[in-house]
């Protein structure tokens, strides 16, 4: 709607009105003719600012959750790297300790664990070292160690797989198809069996491919047959370019398609020498042109994105209308997580997440759970 007001109180919704709504000594924001959206939320980052959440210390998800409220997201799943059980652990633990102290970012609302149940031949800039098939043992010992666990992306070809994904979906963790080299089969069964998301879509995973002269179905392929299978894309414009983004967006559609960042550390920073993954253990990359790059630049080592660009990007090169560009970055990533119901839209009850923002979506205002985190007029 044009005009109107929207009222925020002890952290929801709670009044919408095409007028001015009468409310005494409220605070009073005005948008000066700007849009109103429901906050963004990133289901898969792994850092920003100078930071990676495989850092482990709390000062690394406090300034990871800060610079993203800048640029629009009030709640994110704070994301993993393959690597050896204890570190998975000590992050865990430090994301419990983290959450309890954020109260000026963007919301933690779980932990996405981005493998290491990967297909080597698809690791991308994940390391290779710590890849290795489902083992029963390591993954019951993660899940009973951490209530935090929302998500957690394996490639479904492998030893062990589908058993895995039963299990974590069993507890109420979504299974998703990441850094894989499965075929159509694979992905009917993994869908069959709890895998119901493709992890950044076209990156890390097969398309058709040919075995004995027969052609296969890959995983893209696969994601675009089976309709109720949700897709995440990194829409950075690089990671996929804008034919692409314009093709997922005309098969899936913005109800099936949500927008993440997959941003590392250099995201919000300036370009030049970085570090993929933890700042003890990571990998060394460049970044320019808008992306992280191997020092070789043979290959992308990750996404510099923000989710104000993701939402400018559907828009000026998928040709997006702004409210499904939008959709995208609210409502479809809440309702893959399966908290649609207090987040992702601006309606009565829901929680008071909010962003305020120019036809540029250039980020004026953040507002979580009712509290103002950022004001682009305050941070002059």
């Amino acid at each position: 709607m044009k005009g109107g007001s929207i009222l925020l109180s002890g952290g929801k919704i709670a009044a919408i009105s095409g007028k001015n709504l009468d409310a005494p000594g409220a605070m009073e924001i005005d948008a000066g003719g700007k849009y109103v959206s429901p906050g963004f939320i990133d289901i898969h980052l792994h850092g920003g600012g100078g930071h990676d959440f495989m850092d482990n210390t709390t000062e690394a998800f406090l300034a990871i959750a800060n610079i993203h409220a800048h640029h629009g997201t009030t709640a994110m799943l704070p994301t993993t790297l393959t690597s050896t059980k204890e570190e998975l652990l000590e992050t865990l633990r430090i994301y419990e300790i983290a959450d309890r102290q954020n109260n000026s970012g963007s919301q933690f609302i779980g932990m996405h664990l981005e493998g290491p149940y990967f297909a080597v031949s698809q690791c991308g800039a994940q390391d290779p070292r710590y890849i290795r098939n489902p083992d029963r043992d390591e993954y019951m010992e993660i899940l009973e160690g951490s209530n935090a666990i929302k998500r957690w992306s394996a490639a479904p070809e492998l030893k062990g797989a589908i058993e895995f994904g039963k299990c974590v979906t069993s507890k109420g963790v979504l299974a998703s198809i990441a850094h894989t080299d499965a075929v159509y089969e694979d992905v009917i069964n993994a869908f069959e069996n709890g895998y119901t998301l493709a992890t950044h879509l076209y990156s890390g995973m097969s398309g058709v491919t040919r075995r004995n002269a027969f052609r296969y179905a890959g995983v893209i392929e696969s994601a675009y047959l089976i309709d109720e299978m949700d897709v995440e894309i990194i829409a950075d414009g690089i990671h996929l370019p804008p034919p692409l983004l314009k093709l997922v967006y005309k098969i899936k559609g913005p109800r099936r398609t949500a927008l993440i960042t997959d941003a590392m550390r250099a995201a919000g920073m300036p370009p030049g020498d970085s570090i993929l993954g933890s700042i003890k253990h990571g990998l060394k990359v460049i970044v320019e042109d808008g992306v992280a790059k191997l020092p070789d630049r043979s290959a992308f080592a990750g996404s510099v994105a923000t989710a104000d660009r993701l939402v400018r990007n559907m828009i000026v090169m998928a040709g997006v209308p702004l409210w499904e560009a939008v959709q995208m970055a609210t409502a479809t990533p809440a309702n893959i997580m399966k908290i649609g119901h207090k987040k992702g839209e601006l309606a009565v009850g829901k929680d008071a997440d909010v962003v305020i923002f120019d036809e540029a979506i250039n980020v004026d205002m953040t507002i979580i759970n009712g509290k103002i985190v950022f004001d682009k007029n305050m941070a002059k």
